[in-house]
């Protein structure tokens, strides 16, 4: 039975466009990491008062016998390993353990538990301490080191696969991997809807409405209580228990905190045909890269300014990239700085959008576990200002009424305006200007308008007040329009896809085709030429024929 508080999947233009070709639309969240701490021993005071809990006084507080924590968990885990026939692997930097850990996964579905346990050199947070010569003077200072950490690859009745990586020196530091598919296939399972999964994803279903509530469900205020209690399953008693015994833990009071450190959301769009996802996914690709640029990296993003650089870090990543991993995959990505937007197929007949987080401490929200519903709202307004992105540059289009209206004065309440002349580069830099700033959340102002036009142009002359007024120009053409009463702007539901029109018609297709009609000349072809220098090949060819039966002079 499915909650009744669950709705379906929010809609977006660029899915309502192809709404013909699709089986159905679900979102969910996928990979979630989350950082598990006990904030008491994060700091020097809180640590030593730990150890007195544990031992009665720190007199014995040094660095041997804080080392014995890791020497203990390793003879501990092997023993247990030993005895219910787990294979324990050290692995090798570079190794992909999640790849490794499902050639181990069992065949029996109604296993639960350990069937994996991985060991390797891993950064974690760990306490030096040393005392002088005479033995005193503690000293207490917390660091992070390359040290021998576990992973421990368990089978959950209602997520799946799962991981768990911890430290087994104090602070006793861990990471809890999950995967939010598994969760839905599980889910799915239970509620009698079938599907085919390949490999992160699913085709054939049954029920796909069913399946998308399901999958929302996961990211709902509700899924902060699975999350702990999956967490909490599995980290004490079967983790934590190599390091510290369930009655250590609970004579001293230890207690675990969760945030959350990746998270990936994703839309994911079922196609009837997989040769036509194929085809609309690699003409939206074609025009995608030529269009976004780091002006509308920010906007699609939620930032004003790019990402600095901190001291001793990399430089924080700003680009538009298409990777082709294999022959029969291309992935289209958006960097900026710990964010990633990604379209690319999964499986036969999948289309994927997905937002990756990749640090949250570097976005501005809480990332504590109780704010896992802040984090998700995030990730899911960058992806609809993406889709919405896409849908303005991919569905453009201009009415042959609105193209003979548009130099033809306009009325915006009692002002009377005049019309758009796009042979005027200061209405085409504005108009640039407003598909720059159409992402921008919370909408956009005159001041911003003007900014944008002065960079565009290179020009300082250009004022807040003309911004204001050729902003009325838009509204007038019912392409712009106020948010409520106040003195911020966004395109209107048309308004984004017949601006990208515009300038697609003026600068990508009637400039180019009629420079370049008197200088083509027949001849072989280049070797290597992409789809659209062979359609502009094709139309300039078109066009020099025209032109000559209409009897122009080239």
């Amino acid at each position: 039975m499915l909650p009744a508080s669950v709705v379906k999947p929010q809609a977006d233009q660029f899915s309502e466009n192809y709404s013909e070709y699709l089986e159905g639309v679900y979102d969910s969240v996928d990979r979630i990491v989350l950082n598990v701490y006990n904030s008491l021993l994060q700091t020097a005071g809180g640590f030593r008062y730990w150890w007195r809990q544990m031992y009665g006084s720190d007199e014995d507080l040094d660095k041997t016998h804080v080392m014995r924590y890791a020497g203990r968990f390793s003879r501990r885990v092997h023993g247990y390993a030993e005895a219910n026939g787990i294979p324990v692997i050290h692995c090798e930097r570079g190794v992909r353990k999640h790849e490794l850990a499902e050639e181990h996964v069992p065949e029996d579905p109604a296993f639960t538990g350990v069937f994996l346990i991985m060991a390797s050199r891993y950064t974690a947070p760990v306490w030096d301490v040393w005392r002088n010569e005479e033995g005193k003077g503690l000293h207490l200072s917390r660091k992070f080191s390359y040290v021998k950490q576990y992973w421990f690859h368990i089978i959950d009745a209602e997520w799946g696969h799962i991981t768990i990586r911890l430290s087994p020196h104090p602070p006793f530091g861990a990471q809890i991997y999950l995967n939010g598919h598994e969760y839905v296939a599980r889910q799915a399972e239970k509620a009698g809807i079938e599907f085919d999964k390949e490999g992160n994803c699913f085709s054939n279903i049954s029920d796909a409405a069913g399946l998308a509530q399901i999958a929302d469900a996961l990211y709902s205020p509700s899924a902060i209580g699975r999350l702990r209690q999956v967490c909490e399953r599995w980290i004490y008693s079967t983790c934590l228990c190599f390091a510290l015994g369930l009655a250590e833990q609970e004579e001293t009071g230890f207690q675990y905190q969760y945030s959350v450190y990746q998270l990936e959301y994703s839309r994911n769009l079922l196609f009837h045909s997989g040769a036509q996802m194929e085809q609309i996914f690699d003409s939206v690709i074609e025009r995608l890269r030529t269009e976004l640029d780091v002006k509308a990296l920010k906007t699609i993003f939620g930032r004003k300014k790019r990402p600095s650089r901190r001291k001793g870090k990399k430089t924080p990543r700003l680009e538009v990239a298409v990777e082709r991993p294999t022959y029969d995959l291309t992935v289209f990505k958006l960097h900026f700085d710990a964010l990633t937007v990604k379209i690319y197929t999964k499986g036969e007949r999948i289309l994927r959008i997905e937002v990756i987080a990749h640090n949250v401490k570097r976005l501005p929200v809480r990332r504590s576990l109780h704010s896992f519903s802040e984090v998700v709202s995030y990730l899911k307004d960058i992806l609809f200002r993406f889709l919405d992105v896409m849908h303005g540059i991919d569905a453009a289009f201009v009415s042959d009424e609105f193209l003979d209206t548009l130099p033809h004065p306009s009325q915006v309440g009692k002002t009377r305006v005049g019309g758009l002349n796009l042979d005027i580069p200061r209405i085409r830099a504005v108009i640039e200007a407003v598909i720059a700033l159409a992402p921008t959340p919370q909408g956009f102002t005159a001041s911003d308008l003007a900014r944008t036009v002065r960079t565009i142009l290179g020009d300082d002359d250009y004022s807040t007040r003309q911004a204001s007024y050729d902003l009325k120009k838009l509204r007038g053409k019912q392409m712009v329009r106020k948010i409520g009463n106040s003195r911020r702007y966004e395109p209107t539901q048309d308004g984004l896809p017949r601006i990208s029109a515009l300038l697609i018609l003026r600068e990508k297709v009637i400039k180019p085709v009629l420079a370049g009609a008197g200088k083509i000349k027949r001849g072989p072809k280049p070797k290597l030429q992409t789809r659209i220098e062979m359609l502009y090949q094709s139309l300039l060819f078109s066009m020099r024929d025209l032109l000559l039966e209409l009897g122009f002079a080239i």
